[in-house]
């Protein structure tokens, strides 16, 4: 439910929304769509494949790749050492328009 919620506040905003539901189906989308990819929100957690991997391996596809990192934890640890390998940004879950 969470996601179609972001999907439809994004849509709201005039943003054209690809979306995933879980790190496998993310990459797939990265492989078929790289060009057409401005910028990805991809949260820790997600079903089949967490975030960390997920984004190294769209990166791997596209190094160019914006990627905004969101998580209901802290920005320690993990998080942390994703935003060293070159993730664009943090946003704290939860979070409002």
């Amino acid at each position: 439910m969470i996601i179609d919620v972001g999907e439809q506040m994004l849509k709201t905003l005039g943003y054209k929304v690809l979306l995933a539901r879980g790190g496998k189906g993310a990459i797939e989308l990265c492989n078929e769509k790289r060009d057409n990819i401005d910028m990805v929100l991809l949260d820790m957690i997600m079903p089949d494949m967490r975030g960390g991997e997920t984004y190294d391996r769209m990166k791997e596809i596209n190094p160019d790749i914006k990627v905004l990192l969101l998580s209901g934890y802290s920005i320690d640890g993990q998080t942390t050492e994703i935003l060293k390998r070159g993730c664009d940004g943090f946003i704290q879950k939860p979070f409002d328009m």
